[in-house]
């Protein structure tokens, strides 16, 4: 047979001293079971005149000697910082003292919501007592505060209300509970924000060349079919050298515009050259245009490889001219 922790009885003395006060006062109360317990007992429903009011909190009770301070009391944060202090709904301690059968409150959410990081223990004044002659208090205060946070819960029935602050009590507010299929790529975004809004605006940098690669690859058949109609070569060969070329050219600009400089030149060179050698399918689909075909095929094996050498050659000599101007006023 199962055996029953002596601790349990300790647990459970607060839990039932508490309970008994707040039903006695007509308050509505639901505990929360040890499997769904994570870092609450119970949750609250004040009430008014014997109606349900829009206020609910839940309640963390600890019971022992191990709680008890000089001055006071002390609840454990652990790890329920986060949880307490984003809570919709206030998070209540209450310490149960079994030798002066007394119970001691504090808001939770409230202190915790005053710090940047966990303080390990919040203290429980011994003067904060919940009893038949405080009740009332500790009820005004809490609303108070909650109608202060905007914690008002309004639903149609008890159990609407009750899922409603479940929901709350776990963080899950309809404006900011996480989609779970996307919560650890915002997660991953925000560890590297400043990383990802370079790529970003590489990206946004990078669309002219995007769309470039997009119309070369719709222009890729008609190119080859260009060429085997218009001379006797073979036409992969052709398309790889002027494609190779053109995106040569359009990297060196995106790179130019990510170093801050404007590359007119060679802007107006790739304008030039896509313009001509990509129309060119349009204006003879099947390259049986005879000596006009050919002249084409015979520029587009010298313009790339004349341009290669010439565009490698013209940008080392402005990196080497930037240097040696760097290397100057250094001296």
């Amino acid at each position: 047979m199962s055996t029953v922790r002596s601790s349990r009885r300790i647990e459970r003395a607060g839990v039932n001293a508490l309970r008994a006060l707040l039903e006695e006062h007509d308050h509505i109360v639901q505990e929360i079971d040890g499997g769904n317990d994570h870092g609450e007992d119970m949750i609250v429903n004040f009430t008014r005149g014997g109606k349900r009011t829009g206020y609910w909190i839940a309640i963390q009770v600890k019971s022992g000697k191990k709680y008890k301070r000089a001055n006071g009391y002390a609840i454990p944060v652990e790890d329920h910082f986060e949880d307490w202090r984003q809570s919709r709904i206030p998070i209540v301690g209450v310490v149960y003292d079994m030798k002066k059968k007394e119970l001691f409150w504090v808001n939770l959410t409230e202190q915790l919501r005053s710090v940047d990081e966990s303080p390990g223990w919040v203290q429980v004044a011994n003067v904060s007592r919940l009893n038949v002659e405080t009740v009332h208090e500790f009820c005004a205060e809490v609303s108070a505060y909650a109608g202060d946070a905007r914690m008002r819960i309004r639903a149609g029935s008890q159990e609407e209300a009750l899922a409603e602050a479940v929901r709350a009590r776990n963080g899950l507010d309809p404006e900011t509970a996480p989609n779970p299929l996307f919560e650890s790529i915002a997660d991953f975004t925000l560890k590297h924000e400043e990383r990802l809004h370079v790529i970003l605006r590489d990206v946004r940098r990078s669309i002219p060349v995007q769309i470039l690669v997009l119309i070369m690859l719709w222009e890729w058949p008609r190119q080859i079919r260009f060429v085997e109609g218009s001379m006797d070569i073979n036409p992969v060969p052709w398309v790889m050298s002027l494609y190779s070329f053109m995106l040569l050219m359009a990297l060196t600009i995106f790179f130019e515009f990510r170093a801050g400089r404007v590359p007119r030149e060679t802007g107006s060179w790739l304008s030039l050259i896509a313009s001509n050698f990509l129309w060119l399918p349009i204006m003879d689909p099947d390259g049986d245009r005879g000596w006009w075909g050919t002249t084409w095929i015979v520029a587009g094996i010298i313009i790339p490889s004349l341009g290669v050498k010439f565009l490698i050659v013209s940008f080392i000599g402005f990196a080497r001219d930037r240097k040696k101007k760097q290397l100057q006023s250094g001296i």
